[in-house]
């Protein structure tokens, strides 16, 4: 037998109820390794509670326990504000306790709380091992994956495979990194230049930054997903950065600047742990659509791997998400050093 309850947020780890949320944050964690086969996407509980503490994005987390034990987990995410119209959802179980019942509870459960809040759609990425024997295309014509038993759930529960996803991995340090940024420099023209910082947005570029985030929801290539755009406002960006004061994890930026007009044009972020033998994990990177054409993908990348090694040496690579359509920033990529390593699976439920 097993319960479903959901778990508060703690205020901190110290907090006598953060005990749960320690271990919601493990089963995540070595679902997630199993399925994309790798642990470099693990964040640990103190670097997760930095995002659970988010007003504008809000986090709900249910649990499935055996004997009192936490061995499952659904994750619910929302945005604020009338458009807000979409829930982001995951369900992870243990692979020992799996054909019991618990995924589709958990499932039932965080899909009632999504109706409840009046929510249009859900959607969920999911990662998806290769295996032996049926495929499913992707209705972008860019990739497949393995019909696996979370390919099957989640059919059976009425979702429609939208996008494939892949996860890439950089092995550090790369070389000729130097001769690579000045190639780079010299290919994007003097009409560009890029800047990089660590922590916080500079004071000059915060409204920049904003117009930054909210493209980031609304150019990426979302295939049917229909992802909302998600509007960021200076107050916003302040916000998030003093946040992120409390995260173990550093953030190193690099962001073009285009001097006819002196506005930021695009941007790329690398989280880094604070533990020399962890990966660390590329984070939005973006040009703006009027910009493109002139290699500042390229040079968005390069200047902040040249800033990661400058800045925070010896971690052993860089992970990354792209679409499969997105054939211009994956072979940008490519040219980097990037090599897929796995496949994730974008799924939508109308409500």
């Amino acid at each position: 037998m097993f319960t479903i309850d959901e778990i508060a947020i703690p205020a901190t780890l110290d907090d006598p109820a953060a005990a749960d949320f320690i271990r919601a944050i493990e089963v995540g964690n070595e679902v997630e390794a199993i399925g994309y086969g790798t642990a470099d996407l693990a964040y640990t509980p103190a670097e997760e509670l930095v995002g659970y503490d988010n007003p504008h994005e809000p986090h709900r987390t249910l649990v499935a326990r055996v004997d009192g034990v936490i061995v499952g987990r659904a994750l619910y995410e929302t945005h604020i504000g009338e458009e807000a119209d979409t829930a982001w959802i995951a369900v992870e179980v243990l692979p020992a306790f799996r054909g019991s019942g618990i995924g589709t509870a958990l499932a039932d459960a965080v899909e009632a709380i999504a109706r409840a809040d009046g929510k249009a759609k859900t959607i969920v990425y999911a990662p998806i091992q290769d295996e032996a024997g049926e495929r499913l295309a992707s209705p972008t014509g860019f990739g497949s994956i393995s019909v696996t038993r979370e390919v099957r759930f989640l059919r059976a529960r009425g979702y429609s495979f939208e996008q494939v996803e892949r996860l890439s991995q950089l092995p550090l340090p790369v070389a000729d990194l130097d001769d690579r940024l000045a190639a780079a420099v010299a290919a994007s023209g003097e009409d560009y230049v890029v800047h990089t910082w660590t922590g916080s947005t500079p004071e000059r570029w915060l409204a920049d930054r904003a117009v930054l985030a909210t493209r980031m929801s609304t150019d990426a290539p979302s295939a049917g997903l229909e992802e909302p755009e998600d509007v960021w406002t200076v107050e916003r960006v302040i916000d998030s950065d003093a946040r992120n004061e409390t995260n173990p994890r550093s953030r190193f930026t690099a962001a073009i600047e285009h001097r006819p007009t002196g506005a930021l044009v695009g941007y790329t972020m690398l989280s880094v742990p604070p533990e020399k033998s962890r990966a660390v994990d590329q984070w939005a990177t973006l040009v703006l659509k009027e910009h493109r054409g002139h290699a500042l993908g390229m040079l968005l990348k390069v200047a902040n791997l040249v800033h990661l090694r400058d800045g925070a040496p010896g971690h052993p690579s860089v992970v990354t998400f792209n679409a499969e359509e997105n054939r211009h920033m994956l072979s940008v990529n490519e040219a980097v050093g990037f090599v897929g390593i796995a496949n994730e699976s974008a799924w939508r439920l109308d409500l």
